[in-house]
């Protein structure tokens, strides 16, 4: 009856979720993303419901693929998902069940085959070594040192001071510092070796005696058993033929020694089969390691307890406050997140930083382009294209050395290049480098992950466009993130209060309103977050640290940061300012808005044209705009207007859901891109009307899509550029400016200078430079688009 009244409630939790994805009642909109969070806490604080919860999931699941409520499937999945990598004792049936219902999926479009292929992947490793998804996620994020699984993630939350309230950064810093005080590398490692041995023996690992053994361990023994449990796992991961049978004994081994000779007494751990000693040898010596220590285990005899099970946390990841002040900070941050801890000097310059042993950014050694090849397949030397070692005399003589007329870079050893580089555009793709096979585990390609969160609205956004524009140009001079850190971006939607007397503010959360409408499970989850945060920042300081309360907030950005890896791509602009037109232009970059006024002042007559006589000049300014046209089919027409104009209005976000899901204005090679490649122009447009009264003038608003975009000021007007709403990037005293796609940093600008091509070559050398590659920012969130 128990069983009965505890799926019931989990059933009611789940279709509670499921309403919140179905309706648009205001009733259901301030508790939305609480049913979400609910449901975890009940498995979590009663690991026992976990299987039923996951049966009633894959039922829903196959429900909705029956009646085609295709809205529900991703946010399922995901919950579905996120249960499996934290629960044990699931069975093989579930298991299978979830496996055969992702592969089904892979026959709808995207982005739901996306998001059930990389489950299938997870669900497979999962199934064939179980406990492998929590372990790998727990050791990278709590940076656990070990030889086998050596990937590092973090996640860097970087809050504008200027856009968020000081109460606001403090509630969650102290949230944040609160929760990591407990998660000690002691306690992860305990987690680790704790869920491992539960997850494949079961209820036979004796989980209250394991617990109480794992709570007494000293540091030094419980470091030897948490390299045994890690070895065991991914050797039997690194397996193309794995052994169940030699694992499991592995890990009874592991339990035995653990336990001591009480549970070898009562008959628990068996010696080992003949043949089993080389598929559990593994680190040379384990068992006499593990073994070694035992006396320090023991603890006083007696039956283990026979309560219920002791919940095994899935502890949040690592996360790190910044307040960002600087324009550099990202890159700074990225800088010290990889070098290690040991070699940690602060410097003025961080450009001179080596990391993990690589030479100088811009030193790597270069080999010569003098080529001495006869042509001829028979005169050329044997390894003729392989550079020296790094470490070779003939490398350390000369930084040039002649070859058979191949540019190469001689890269040191230790770089860990992936073997495909064909993701999609941003810093985790190849700008350079050589391939290989460098890839340490199957399908992981990086050693480390930054996971950066910003919080804020539009503003701070734009500020994460300038810094990821010119990281990405960092990149391409000195090359030293790339080969090693995946960077993943994140967006939380956190707007300042309005208070009742002062002016309405202008919408500062367009991108976050898009974010939600392409992705629905991203409305419910994240952009739910921004009315919680400003309560706990009103909410008074607890000076009793004996209460335990469940982290809303951290829970909820820890989930966001786990499951959200479907990034959904911007287009970043680029922007030429003229104040002078004998001089050069400044240059700068926005994502959502570029907005623009006609300023009061004017310019001194010289080099303009004397206004007509009697020509009264009114309100506005004579503006001159050459754009592209955006076609449906997508070729060039270029429009030219001479208008009298009160101001200027460029945004980069759509407004409606016709325009996320209609594919209207794409070049034919953008298809991830969807449509924020498109510039939507507003035009306040002054017109002049002749009457009785005399002349009168109104206005009309123009809109108008581009591609690209050049204005002038015709008359002594000057104009003020504001870019993506903040008043710090504003420029004024605007005679001309020109927007367009921002291109990847590199991407054709080599033009090929040779005397020799004809001018039909040169021409289309030139097209492709103009075509060049647009750079895009990525921004993850559940499932990307949802059509």
């Amino acid at each position: 009856m128990e069983s009965s009244d505890a799926e019931l409630d989990l059933l009611r939790s789940v279709q509670a979720v499921l309403r919140e994805l179905s309706t648009q009642a205001p009733a259901l909109q301030s508790n939305r993303g609480m049913w979400r969070w609910s449901l975890h806490k009940k498995v979590e604080r009663d690991p026992g419901k976990s299987p039923a919860l996951v049966g009633i999931l894959l039922r829903e699941l196959e429900k909705a693929e029956s009646e085609d409520l295709r809205h529900v499937i991703i946010p399922l999945l995901h919950t579905l998902m996120y249960v499996l990598t934290k629960a044990t004792g699931i069975s093989e049936e579930l298991y299978q069940r979830t496996y055969t219902f992702c592969m089904r999926l892979l026959t709808l479009p995207t982005p739901y085959c996306t998001v059930a292929l990389e489950c299938a992947i997870r669900l497979k490793t999962e199934t064939a070594v179980p406990g492998t998804l929590y372990q790998r996620m727990v050791i990278a994020e709590q940076n656990l040192t070990n030889d086998l699984y050596p990937y590092r993630e973090r996640v860097f939350l970087f809050v504008d001071p200027e856009l968020v309230s000081p109460s606001v950064c403090s509630a969650l810093l102290l949230e944040i510092q609160a929760a990591q005080e407990k998660q000690t590398p002691e306690a992860c490692m305990r987690h680790v070796v704790s869920h491992a041995l539960q997850a494949a023996l079961g209820d036979t690992c004796e989980v209250g005696a394991l617990h109480q053994k794992l709570q007494a361990s000293p540091r030094s023994a419980l470091e030897r058993y948490f390299h045994a449990v890690v070895a065991a796992v991914e050797q039997m991961a690194g397996e193309h033929s794995p052994s169940p049978a030699g694992y499991l004994e592995r890990l009874e081994e592991i339990r035995c020694a653990l336990l001591g000779p009480a549970a070898a007494a009562r008959g628990r751990c068996g010696g080992r089969s003949k043949g089993s000693g080389e598929s559990g040898a593994g680190r040379g010596g384990s068992n006499n390691l593990l073994l070694h220590g035992l006396h320090s285990l023991l603890l006083s005899s007696g039956d283990p307890l026979r309560d219920r099970p002791p919940s095994i946390p899935l502890p949040s990841p690592h996360i790190t406050f910044h307040l960002w002040t600087d324009e550099e900070q990202l890159w700074k941050e990225l800088v010290l997140f990889l070098r290690p801890r040991s070699q940690l000097r602060l410097s003025a310059d961080l450009e001179a930083l080596d990391l993990q042993g690589l030479p100088p950014c811009g030193e790597l050694a270069r080999v010569s382009v003098l080529s001495t090849d006869s042509g001829i397949e028979r005169d050329l030397p044997s390894g003729a294209d392989e550079p020296p070692a790094p470490s070779s005399p003939e490398m350390e003589r000369a930084g040039l050395q002649r070859k058979g007329g191949i540019k190469k870079r001689a890269w040191p050893p230790n770089i860990l290049m992936p073997g495909s580089w064909g993701g999609p555009p941003g810093l985790h793709r190849r700008t350079g480098g050589p391939g290989g096979d460098g890839e340490l585990l199957p399908g992981v390609s990086r050693l480390h992950t930054a996971r950066v969160l910003v919080l804020g609205d539009d503003r701070m956004l734009g500020r994460l466009a300038q810094a990821y524009h010119s990281l990405r140009k960092r990149e391409t001079q000195k090359f030293c993130l790339t080969p090693r850190l995946s960077l993943q971006l994140y967006y939380i939607r956190v707007l300042a209060p309005e208070a009742p007397s002062a002016p309405r503010e202008p919408e500062l959360g367009e991108l976050a309103a898009f974010l939600g409408r392409a992705d629905p499970w991203y409305e419910n989850t994240v952009n739910t977050l921004c009315p919680a945060i400003h309560k706990l920042a009103a909410m008074p300081l607890s000076l009793d640290t004996s209460q335990t309360v469940d982290p809303f907030i951290l829970d909820v950005i820890t989930y966001y940061v786990r499951m959200g890896i479907q990034p959904i791509y911007f287009q970043i602009y680029t922007v030429k300012i003229f104040s002078d037109l004998s001089q050069d232009p400044a240059e700068d970059v926005f994502l959502t808005e570029l907005k623009v006024k006609i300023q009061d002042s004017k310019l001194p007559k010289d080099g303009f044209s004397p206004k007509k006589r009697g020509v009264a000049e009114g309100p506005g300014a004579e503006l001159s705009i050459c754009y592209q046209k955006a076609l449906l089919s997508h070729r060039a027409r270029e429009v030219t207007v001479s208008l009298r104009a009160a101001g200027l209005v460029l945004k980069a976000i759509p407004a409606s859901d016709a325009e996320v899901s209609g594919p209207t204005h794409l070049p034919p090679t953008a298809a991830p891109v969807r449509d924020h490649a498109c510039l939507n122009v507003s035009v306040t447009e002054v017109v002049k009307s002749s009457n009785l009264a005399g002349r009168s003038f109104s206005t009309v608003t123009n809109t108008f899509r581009t591609v690209d975009l050049r204005i002038q000021s015709q008359d002594q007007r000057l104009l003020t550029l504001l870019l993506d709403k903040d008043s710090r990037r504003t420029f004024r005293n605007v005679v001309r400016f020109e927007v367009a796609p921002c291109p990847e940093p590199c991407s054709g600008a080599h033009k090929s200078k040779a005397p020799w091509l004809s001018s039909h070559r040169q021409k289309e050398t030139e097209v492709t430079k103009a075509k060049s590659k647009p750079l895009l920012m990525p921004i993850n969130t559940f499932s990307g688009i949802v059509q």
